[in-house]
């Protein structure tokens, strides 16, 4: 039999040994997938096959489907044609092999799709349906806190791997029927399911009509995680700022769902993409929320001059010292010239070797384990930076300035919006480097062209910038105190 039925809905056979033969030949070198062929009934003459993933599914429920078959003497009366499918399932469920409805199988695609998640598949000889049992069992960490979105006061739960558990968490917080979530699937040989989610009648009705254009042409995709759906629907594959939001923390996606943000979701991660990510929302943290309005402001500002440093100080040191040195007073040009004695490059090629190591050991960090990554990190940029100095690569003001520069890309929240910062300071340096302060401020007006054009999902990256919107005063760069905050939210939804 041919077992190729992806694109093709082929109905399961009524022969029983054709449906034996097409599942073993699928199923071949798979030695997980467990196919048995049962006989039961008063003369053992009734035939049935029973498949399932091994390393899915609970064993005691295996088990307890194969007893109840096993003694059953009056089945065979029970699988006449006389009696109704229904009937069957009630049968089943009464039983207890499954806390979820049993499900009625018609084709092979649905049946392959089955037994990939988790589902014991039972079909009988003379049949041209299957039941399906879910036993899913798969291990998954608890509930647990984030470990990239810490913060001092709040909750402590994070989302996990198992989908139905983030559903909970969410809809846990906002109970009303508003939240809708909808579940979609690709077509492709992971099958993977995956849930966008919104509130209706505060989404915008345009923005959820694009999202979901876009979420609708993906069909044949091998997805594996969510990051994949948010590059698959970005608006632009080659600016360097995200577009999308993630976050492992229920709060942070319920209070996006109250803004009129689309969530999603996916089976087997715990990461969660916020569309859209305009560009003020990339300073906000977990922890604004939950501390007064004043703290929260100041280091919203904070988290912004740092955003400034990490892209252009780099820039700033090389234009000045390059350029502009009648900018800098007397006797601290004097002291940068005599550090700078015995350097034998220029200042773009001192900075682009320090910036480099710095990267290098950010990177080591971050892939060793933790105890051995924060040793390394701090270790090997003391001895780096003492020996460039040595060694005369480096001056020791170039240190502070990469070592200034590398400490305010941590200030922001957002990792991939970090990397923009230092993705953009490289050409940023040459402009500086070729034209100076010019050169730099061309470099600023270029960016910020490219962030007024850049939509996400029909909304301008920088919608709280134009002059009609109130969003940065009230929940931007600074925020307001929760009292009016909640009343502007309250009356911001959107038909």
């Amino acid at each position: 039999m041919d077992t190729d039925t992806t694109k093709v809905e082929v109905p399961i056979n009524k022969d029983l040994q054709a449906n034996d033969e097409y599942m073993r030949n699928l199923y071949k070198n798979c030695d997980d997938i467990k196919i048995r062929h049962f006989q039961f009934g008063s003369d053992y003459k009734q035939e049935a096959l029973v498949v399932h993933c091994d390393s899915l599914v609970q064993e005691e429920k295996s088990n307890l489907l194969h007893q109840v078959i096993k003694d059953m003497p009056d089945f065979e009366a029970a699988l006449s044609l006389a009696v109704s499918v229904q009937q069957i399932k009630v049968f089943f469920e009464n039983k207890g092999v499954s806390s979820r409805p049993v499900m009625l199988l018609k084709n092979y695609n649905e049946l392959n799709a089955n037994i990939v998640n988790g589902h014991i598949v039972l079909i009988f000889d003379k049949w041209d349906l299957a039941l399906s049992f879910d036993a899913s069992s798969v291990e998954k960490r608890s509930v647990a806190e984030p470990q990239n979105e810490v913060v001092v006061v709040g909750p402590r739960e994070g989302t996990i791997e198992n989908l139905q558990k983030n559903l909970g968490l969410i809809r846990s917080r906002l109970k009303t029927p508003d939240l809708k979530f909808i579940f979609k699937q690709t077509d492709s040989k992971s099958n993977t399911k995956f849930v966008y989610g919104y509130l209706d009648g505060t989404v915008k009705k345009e923005m959820l009509k694009e999202f979901e254009s876009r979420i609708n042409k993906i069909k044949k995709e091998e997805i594996l995680e969510t990051s994949y759906i948010a590059e698959l629907i970005e608006e632009s594959s080659i600016t360097p700022f995200p577009q999308y939001r993630f976050t492992e923390r229920p709060d942070v996606a319920s209070a996006s769902l109250l803004e009129g943000k689309i969530i999603i979701l996916m089976e087997g991660t715990g990461t969660i993409v916020i569309c859209p990510g305009l560009f003020n929302e990339f300073f906000q943290s977990a922890s604004d929320y939950y501390q007064r309005s004043v703290f929260s402001s100041i280091i919203r500002l904070v988290r912004f001059v740092g955003f400034i440093l990490s892209l252009a100080l780099p820039s700033i040191y090389i234009a000045l010292t390059t350029f502009h040195s009648e900018l800098i007073p007397t006797v601290l040009l004097i002291a940068l010239l005599d550090t700078r004695e015995g350097i034998p490059f220029p200042a773009i090629i001192e900075a682009l070797i320090m910036l480099f190591f710095f990267e290098l050991l950010q990177e080591a960090g971050v892939r060793l384990p933790k105890p051995i990554g924060s040793t390394v990190s701090i270790v090997g940029a003391l001895i780096i930076g003492e020996a460039s100095i040595n060694a005369g690569l480096a001056s020791p003001i170039m240190i502070v300035v990469i070592g200034l520069t590398g400490i305010a890309s941590f200030s922001i929240p957002y990792y991939d919006f970090g990397f923009a910062a230092r993705l953009l300071r490289i050409p940023l340096m040459f402009l500086a480097a070729i034209m100076g302060g010019f050169g730099l401020f061309l470099g600023f007006i270029l960016i910020f062209l490219h962030l007024s054009k850049l939509h996400v999902l029909k909304e301008p990256y920088l919608g709280t910038f134009t002059l009609n919107s109130t969003s940065l005063l009230k929940d931007g760069f600074f925020r307001l105190s929760l009292k009016k905050l909640l009343k502007h939210r309250s009356t911001g939804k959107n038909v």
